[in-house]
């Protein structure tokens, strides 16, 4: 049913649902456009709605070619809306889904389209603060890049800001999706241009290993994770891609590279990626999200579904339209946009082993603390303690054999009242 937005804009059909609000394909006075809208509980908070209308200016600004553009936004009674541009593709979560992991040509052009629109963004005092797969969307009409890969934009830019207001979140409080954050977002630190470096860094690494380097199991462990461990490294990469990674993944905000320097460098980079496979290590593991669907690995990748449908479970609505947030079937607790958390204390952050951050390894092997790798240590502490027993046995029925024969030079005699007749 078609419901009016403002009075410039006609929102038709729903196109995705998230954490924020629903993402509507819509027409205004130019043509067809991408308008989310915002919850009514976030609506009616009149300390957002005024925080909206102070973005409106610098979201307005943000023009960039791997920016998705804010054409408008706005107030109207309860309603509260961003009106976009519409990209007809799919997002990056989509394509992850069903290739698992990209080649490194692919993930590194990517990764620089990202780069750029960080970039601009940073130069206009614009921190997108939720940089993740959902939240890059790949243009299916425009020519491909390096590695096959279509171009990406990033968008969502000010939603993260506006919904982390001061009379909707705690200082105790944090904003964001767990695999993603910033070890200075986890300790309470006021997000700067630093924490979106971080998580594009994590991003590329997911790109390549087919799963992010502290994402696995409660929310809260994961936080402790970005704060105490350090990334595992990933095998069968060029090490100048390799330090780029490690080094954008660094604990201090000030180690990590500037937004127009890993452009810079990914693009330097992607001649010596060029017919590099995808890496051939093993994926996450299964027993840490064993509640997520998985992908339908028989049905095809189609280009021009709407960003965010589960082509597996849907027709594909080829030539659709894209929209801004995730609209899967179920709320994802590692991954949903904007999810509120509690701050770990001090002693949380401390606690747990040192260096036991996601290792990738060989296809096969259990991956240390899985179900399946205690089950393993299990078997094998079986085996080992029959294997000491049988020894142990042997050398006992050894030694008295052993200490009879030297008594008597010859077998035991009978004891009494026993007849060898």
């Amino acid at each position: 049913m078609a419901r009016k937005i403002g009075s410039r804009y006609t929102a038709h059909q729903i196109l995705g649902r998230g954490s924020a609000g629903t993402v509507w394909l819509g027409e205004g006075p130019e043509g067809p456009v991408a308008v989310k809208l915002l919850r009514e509980d976030l609506a009616s908070d009149q300390d957002l709605v005024e925080r909206f209308v102070q973005e409106r200016s610098a979201l307005l600004c943000l023009d960039h070619p791997r920016v998705v553009g804010v054409r408008d936004l706005v107030v109207d009674g309860n309603d509260l809306a961003l009106v976009m541009d519409l990209v007809r593709g799919t997002d990056l979560r989509t394509r992850l889904e069903h290739e698992r992991r990209l080649a490194p040509l692919a993930a590194a052009a990517i990764a620089a389209d990202i780069a750029d629109g960080l970039a601009a963004a940073h130069a206009a005092g614009i921190v997108h603060r939720d940089v993740k797969p959902e939240n890059v969307l790949l243009d299916a009409l425009a020519p491909e890049g390096p590695g096959g890969a279509p171009p990406a934009l990033l968008t969502d830019f000010g939603v993260a800001k506006l919904i982390d207001s001061p009379s909707r979140t705690r200082a105790t409080s944090i904003i964001g999706t767990p695999d993603y954050l910033a070890p200075e977002i986890v300790e309470g630190l006021p997000p700067r241009a630093s924490v979106d470096i971080y998580a594009l860094a994590t991003v590329l690494y997911e790109l390549l290993a087919g799963f992010t380097p502290f994402g696995g199991g409660h929310p809260g462990a994961v936080l402790r994770r970005h704060v105490t461990e350090t990334v595992a490294p990933l095998p069968g990469i060029p090490d100048e891609l390799w330090q780029l990674i490690h080094q954008c993944l660094a604990k201090a905000p000030a180690s990590r590279l500037r937004a127009v320097e890993v452009a810079a460098r990914l693009r330097e980079l992607l001649p010596a990626l060029e017919g590099l496979p995808p890496l051939d290590i093993d994926e996450q593991s299964e027993e840490l999200y064993e509640d997520e669907p998985l992908a339908d690995s028989h049905t095809p990748h189609d280009p021009h579904a709407p960003h965010g449908t589960n082509t597996h479970a849907v027709p594909a609505q080829r030539g659709g339209a894209v929209p801004l947030v995730h609209s899967g079937a179920g709320p994802d607790a590692n991954r949903d946009t904007h999810t509120s958390m509690r701050v770990p204390g001090a002693d949380e952050l401390a606690g747990g082993a040192h260096g036991t951050a996601r290792t990738p390894r060989a296809v096969g092997e259990a991956r240390a603390g899985s179900a399946r790798h205690r089950a393993a240590e299990r078997r094998r502490r079986l085996k080992m303690g029959a294997a000491a027993l049988l020894a142990a046995v042997v050398l006992a029925v050894g030694g008295w054999l052993a200490t009879s024969d030297d008594e008597t030079g010859s077998l035991p005699m009978p004891s009494a009242g026993y007849s060898p007749q």
